[in-house]
């Protein structure tokens, strides 16, 4: 029997989750945009009731989770599983220990405390229709089209240096990977996704730089650094991720596994 998914702002994740679907799989996909196959919220109805699996995609806005309101009233006759695309600000900072889906959740961040809260929105949403529901913590999302290089040629890297300080990412292409599993596992929890490799951004722009044959930006000290808001509260944290669920609950291997290997990937066009 064809499983539906409904993919709540259907963007780069969630185009990446669609090409990873395999046979008996359909997916559709909604925007705010039009741009997507059904539009939202007009169509809400009508998919939430084709569907078998949810996932939002959407993040939390000042106030409550954008998405919710406009579900919560309708009937889901074929739903059997929710994925909510969260992040890894969940787990707050842990002065770059590693952690894995084990650890407590701690945010320290409005980003965080944002985040936490849509998660326990969307747990309620599945909890009141008897279906499991994923909790995906993402790490920084990165692959063609949105990489360091397009940071470099466009003039938007920064060497940052906070001694000490160290980032997870995870390509685009492994996220679909893991997510399309999730959905036909019907994973229940939080799931951590990211790569094996923690590192400062400078060490990954300077790599990127180096491959792509482009002078590396100066290295600027985090304290001086011309930094957003939004920017800057990424710094907050440091932790170094790692999953203990996605090999053994799904089968899944990265494909890039470190940031090296996916920005050779990238370069190469074999991605």
């Amino acid at each position: 029997m064809t499983q539906t998914l409904l993919s709540i702002g259907h963007g780069y994740s969630g185009r990446a989750t669609e090409a990873a679907t395999g046979a008996g799989w359909r997916v559709l996909g909604t925007s705010r945009s039009g741009q997507a196959a059904v539009t939202w919220p007009d169509g809400a109805a009508q998919a939430l009731a084709q569907a078998t699996h949810v996932i939002s995609w959407v993040p939390p806005g000042a106030g409550a989770d954008p998405v919710l309101p406009v579900l919560t009233d309708l009937p889901t006759p074929r739903l059997q599983w929710v994925g909510y695309a969260s992040a890894s600000s969940l787990y707050g900072d842990t002065g770059g220990a590693w952690i894995d889906e084990t650890a407590p959740d701690a945010p320290s961040t409005e980003r965080g405390f944002r985040r936490q809260e849509s998660e326990q929105a969307w747990q309620a949403f599945a909890q009141a229709r008897g279906v499991p529901c994923a909790l995906f913590r993402i790490a920084g999302i990165y692959g063609p089209g949105r990489s360091v290089f397009d940071a470099l040629s466009e003039g938007r890297a920064k060497r940052v240096i906070k001694p000490g300080q160290v980032f997870n990412r995870i390509h685009v292409q492994d996220l679909g990977a893991i997510v399309a599993a999730a959905a036909q596992a019907r994973l229940d929890g939080p799931l951590i996704l990211s790569d094996d490799l923690p590192a400062p951004l400078a060490d990954v722009v300077a790599y990127g730089a180096e491959l792509a044959g482009l002078p590396a930006p100066p290295v600027v000290d985090f304290d001086s650094a011309d930094l957003s808001p939004m920017a800057r509260s990424f710094y907050a944290e440091n932790k170094r991720l790692r999953s203990i669920r996605v090999g053994p609950d799904l089968g899944v291997a990265l494909r890039f596994p470190d940031y090296k290997t996916g920005l050779r990937a990238i370069l190469s066009g074999d991605t």
